[in-house]
């Protein structure tokens, strides 16, 4: 007469399924640990060694000339001419406003022609003239737009004041300038966030009513 009750399982079975379970939690944690480790690359990104060494075979030499100095420069293929300007050579009047080419405050010239030079990588011009806000005025004398400027209140808050002027002598020198409408298309892409535009034609008129070099 056969048994009701099933026969049990080999307790062999039992301590087997418990040691894989160990084997595999065990292999489990080692691998996170080796996971969670900072390798060499990552502790020397931590401690800005990767940076310096980044330094020392991402730098190019570039040759360029604004407001007719001449400076060799080793930069980073990725820094814009306006970052270039203002932190390495600390040619502050150039403006950051927008970063993104939208509102004109970091209007320079390169080889007489106005760019926006957050838009403008520093190896691109690379053996070419800039002029920026400060190379406008000869010592004490401003420029006749610089003092178009002041004497119809081009400005307010000034912060936008430096590209505004660099654009307005491009448009004289570009032909753009015969008209308020023109004036007003032509310098469409620097924002003056107070308002001043009249008084910025007005500036602009004078100096091309007037004849004066610019």
């Amino acid at each position: 007469m056969k048994s009701k009750n099933p026969p049990e399982e080999p307790a062999h079975e039992d301590n087997f399924l418990e040691s894989s379970r160990r084997d595999f939690l065990k292999h489990s944690g080692l691998l996170t640990a080796i996971a969670f480790t900072p390798s060499p690359l990552v502790k020397a990104a931590q401690s800005g060694l990767d940076e310096k060494i980044a330094d020392l075979y991402e730098k190019v030499p570039v040759s360029l000339e604004v407001n007719g100095v001449k400076h060799q420069l080793s930069i980073e293929p990725r820094v814009t001419l306006l970052d270039l300007l203002r932190e390495q050579l600390e040619l502050t009047g150039t403006k950051k406003g927008c970063d993104h080419g939208q509102c004109g405050a970091c209007t320079v010239h390169v080889d007489g022609h106005r760019v926006n030079s957050c838009l403008t990588l520093g190896v691109i011009v690379s053996g070419k003239k800039i002029t920026t806000i400060e190379g406008l005025a000869k010592g004490d004398q401003l420029h006749p737009m610089q003092e178009a400027f002041i004497k119809h209140d081009g400005f307010q808050c000034g912060y936008c004041t430096p590209g505004q002027i660099m654009s307005a002598v491009a448009c004289i020198r570009e032909g753009h300038a015969n008209s308020e409408h023109e004036i007003r298309e032509y310098m469409s892409g620097n924002i003056c966030r107070c308002g001043a535009y009249p008084n910025i034609v007005n500036a602009i008129q004078e100096v091309k009513e007037g004849g004066q070099a610019v």
